[in-house]
């Protein structure tokens, strides 16, 4: 099939725990978690616990903090930023966001909810954090962060974001899509609020899976409703957690191989010398702009284009002439492209893997400089 340089969007590439943890669940043994006593419904509750507590393991929750499963990334930042935030409460968040951060916000401020956006740099994309501290308001409850920009692939100072919450008594929400899996978290200081992830991609799960680390004090109502298999009479969703978060039948084969996924990410290796190779060698292809802050803490994704070509032509020509998938556009984060000077095109966005190989990355680059030189 080619060479994947899409892991941004999902990682293609799954270890085979993952789709063997799967098929079991599929073979007729398991019923649906927290819907009865018997052993089929208590086999699918031990798979969600044991994910369950794979992810608090990962994260270092400690005990301030609970797990609910959700479908992917997007509908965990859905839950906690209309769960939280209410009208005339003010919020800042950055340019970096995926519109899964940007549309809520964008409903909850035509709702009556006041919002602020920290700009960033031209090509670096580097994001300018006094603004944080100058966009401050009486009314500011919370702080909305991506852990790192699925454009440049620029990492947050998720330290320096931490003081700032801590200092003025603020929500610290964290979009975790790019970082989980990839870049060490650490929650065990209580000072993130809410942690959302997805299942799909660094943590090499399957499409459909993710969730929300919540600090177990933290004033959430519930989004969706519905089905929790306890309080059948009340007219409200429980308020304990996970339940609060988790109305509905959990997708137990998902979670299954969420688990396994987790469980193999154990121990390997870090891939940021790939990353840093290919930065090195795509500078020296003539024509070629590379988007990012490459001075400071990044993960494997980056931006670019070729002179003045379409992002979509490149995307396609490597593609249909050299069988490497990228993933041209704007990729979900408008507001990056605006700072990047990009909202004209776009870039070419390729993203790395565990699995991706030197050879690969060599390949790439060969591509590359064939097209550059046409």
């Amino acid at each position: 099939m080619g060479i994947y340089m899409d892991n941004a969007a999902t990682t293609a590439q799954k270890p085979a725990v993952v789709s063997e943890s799967m098929i079991k669940i599929l073979q007729g043994q398991y019923g649906n978690s927290s819907r009865g006593a018997h052993g089929y419904s208590l086999a699918s509750y031990r798979v969600a616990e044991r994910a369950r507590n794979q992810i608090k393991n990962l994260f270092h929750t400690a005990e301030q903090y609970e797990v609910a499963f959700t479908n992917n990334a997007t509908v965990a930042l859905n839950e906690v930023l209309k769960g939280l935030i209410k009208p005339g409460d003010h919020v800042i968040t950055t340019s970096w966001e995926h519109n899964s951060v940007l549309r809520p916000l964008y409903q909850l401020e035509a709702q009556g909810v006041f919002l602020d956006i920290v700009s960033s740099e031209p090509i670096s994309g580097r994001l300018n954090y006094d603004e944080f501290l100058q966009k401050l308001r009486p009314t500011t409850k919370a702080v909305i962060c991506n852990h790192a920009s699925n454009v440049t692939g620029n990492l947050l100072d998720l330290a320096r974001i931490k003081k700032f919450c801590v200092q003025h008594d603020l929500f610290l929400i964290v979009d975790a899509s790019q970082t989980a899996g990839m870049v060490p978290i650490d929650l065990s200081d209580g000072k993130i609020a809410a942690l959302c992830f997805t299942g799909h991609k660094s943590l090499y799960g399957p499409q459909g899976t993710g969730g929300v680390c919540v600090r177990k004090d933290v004033p959430l109502e519930p989004v969706l409703t519905g089905g929790d298999g306890m309080q059948s009479f009340s007219k409200v969703q429980p308020q304990e957690l996970p339940t609060l978060l988790e109305a509905g039948t959990l997708n137990i084969p998902g979670l299954a191989g969420l688990a396994a996924s987790v469980e193999w990410l154990k121990g390997k290796p870090d891939t940021s010398d790939l990353g840093d190779y290919f930065y090195q060698e795509a500078q020296k292809i003539t024509g070629l702009t590379m988007y990012g802050d490459f001075s400071a803490p990044r993960v494997n994704v980056f931006s670019i284009n070729l002179q003045e070509a379409e992002s979509a032509i490149v995307s396609d020509l490597l593609w249909e002439e050299f069988e490497i998938a990228t993933r041209p556009g704007y990729h979900c984060a408008p507001l990056m492209h605006k700072a990047l000077h990009t909202a004209d095109r776009g870039t070419v966005r390729l993203s790395f893997s565990y699995f991706t190989t030197k050879k690969e990355v060599e390949r790439v680059l060969a591509a590359l400089k064939n097209l550059a030189s046409r």
